[in-house]
């Protein structure tokens, strides 16, 4: 979501994390992939599309506090394995991924991408099912 702007302050809904020009709401229920990006929409934003290295420290930071689930969606997605595609067209850049070592693993069912929360930094993306967790929305 793109945070309101009047007199030149940037604002943000109640319960959402603003960061540079865009605010974040990190959910505290859990769905599947699908239901995560409607949840999303519902609300006027996507799940989140990671543009920076600095967004993904911001977000990084956000999952290390002590009240955060394990995994949270972010907006990338595989309709065949592999193939990895951003919820709002934006063009996937294998240079400015931020995977775990080892992942994308790239098995079968895993066609989700998560941000796991205890994972070195930045590199905390995993692919997933795309069953029940929460979520990311910008």
């Amino acid at each position: 979501v793109s945070p309101c702007t009047g007199r030149g302050l940037m604002c943000c809904p109640k319960g959402w994390k603003r960061f540079q020009e865009s605010c974040y709401y990190l959910s505290t229920d859990r769905t599947s992939w699908a239901e995560s990006e409607q949840n999303c929409t519902g609300m006027g934003s996507h799940l989140v599309v990671i543009n920076s290295e600095a967004e993904q420290g911001f977000l990084s930071n956000e999952l290390k506090q002590p009240s955060r689930a394990e995994n949270y969606y972010i907006g990338l997605s595989a309709q065949e394995v592999g193939q990895w595609h951003w919820v709002d067209q934006t063009p996937f850049n294998v240079t400015a991924a931020f995977w775990r070592k080892g992942e994308p693993s790239n098995v079968d069912d895993q066609k989700c991408v998560v941000m796991h929360r205890i994972s070195a930094l930045p590199n905390n993306w995993n692919d997933v099912k795309c069953e029940s967790h929460h979520r990311i929305c910008e």
